[in-house]
């Protein structure tokens, strides 16, 4: 298709049509009159050979391309809001922009909390929206990473993308501090044989990956989509679960929880921050990268020190992670 001879204008009608299944309403969204959105309706048929809005009654209805077309066209206006919202130069102090990250309760409370207080110094009018990554990020990665300007995520389940690395963590195993089968130490069988509480989402579950080298399948008891939840889910039982070091600390103070070092070499965490390439030229996104890893060596310099006073069974907390 040559892009050139396209009216753009037809992408923004398009989404408005789509969105609110109303040739007026949809007009009145993007500043076009009744007669001319329904002139871009005609020229949107003849385009796809489609009716895409098809009468039902008194009201309209999608077609079955018109409900294709409709993730699609919002994706493509918000990746053409980010490409001409570009910029050659950028000066934080004075910027007022809003940047959107993806990322789970970890990555945001470890990182985007730490983040979030770099920028407040240096650029207070920037705003950070961080929302919890969907499903159809593996699925559709650069789809989801256009309309965004970052996805906080480990390596390990994404690839092919730019990213900038942030800072390591290790897992450690928690179980409830009154547990009445563990001791100072936890082994193998006892990964096996008590129930877990796990961090479960489809395209990443930490613990059932880890256990399934070792070639044990955990005996689910309750999944949850927030690590933070994960504390509360294993106090006053026989539940064990694996959670971040850096997120121990704030474990053992919300809940009656201990946590013990893992019976077997736990691949540890590297968090890293992904981003679409349309954003590489873009210098306010050139700045956030910057930050991102000034943050993050920042993180790694202190290391998890600060995340819990001791690991019951070792030490105090290693350094460098």
């Amino acid at each position: 298709m040559n892009l050139s001879r396209l009216d753009l204008n037809l992408v923004l009608a398009l989404r408005a049509l789509l969105e609110e299944r109303n040739v007026t309403r949809a007009g009145g969204r993007v500043g076009l009159s009744q007669p001319a959105m329904s002139a871009a309706l005609a020229r949107l048929r003849r385009h796809f050979d489609d009716e895409l809005l098809a009468r039902t009654g008194n009201s309209y209805e999608l077609t079955p391309l018109g409900v294709a077309l409709r993730d699609r066209s919002a994706t493509a206006c918000d990746l053409l809001e980010r490409v001409f919202a570009s910029q050659a130069d950028f000066e934080p102090g004075a910027e007022t922009r809003e940047f959107t990250l993806l990322a789970s309760d970890y990555g945001a409370a470890v990182f985007g909390a730490a983040l979030a207080r770099a920028l407040h110094e240096e650029a207070p009018g920037i705003r950070l929206v961080f929302q919890h990554p969907a499903p159809s990020v593996v699925q559709n990665t650069a789809t989801v990473l256009s309309t965004v300007d970052g996805l906080l995520m480990p390596h390990g389940v994404i690839d092919g993308f730019p990213a900038v690395d942030l800072f390591q963590d290790r897992w450690l195993c928690m179980i409830a501090d009154d547990h009445p089968e563990v001791g100072d130490a936890l082994d193998l069988g006892q990964l096996a044989h008590l129930p877990w509480a796990v961090y479960q989402r489809p395209y990443d579950a930490p613990a059932a990956r880890q256990l399934s080298m070792l070639g044990i399948s955990p005996r689910v008891e309750v999944s949850v989509q927030t690590f933070q939840l994960l504390p509360h889910m294993v106090e006053g039982t026989r539940r064990i679960a694996m959670i971040q070091e850096r997120l121990a600390r704030r474990a053992v103070r919300s809940a009656a929880v201990r946590v013990l070092p893992c019976p077997f070499e736990a691949v540890p965490v590297q968090e890293a921050m992904w981003w679409h390439p349309v954003h590489a030229q873009d210098a306010a996104h050139i700045w956030l990268r910057q930050k991102a890893a000034e943050v993050g060596a920042t993180l790694r310099g202190r290391g998890t020190d600060e995340a819990v006073p001791a690991v019951q069974g070792e030490g105090p907390a290693q350094e460098g992670l």
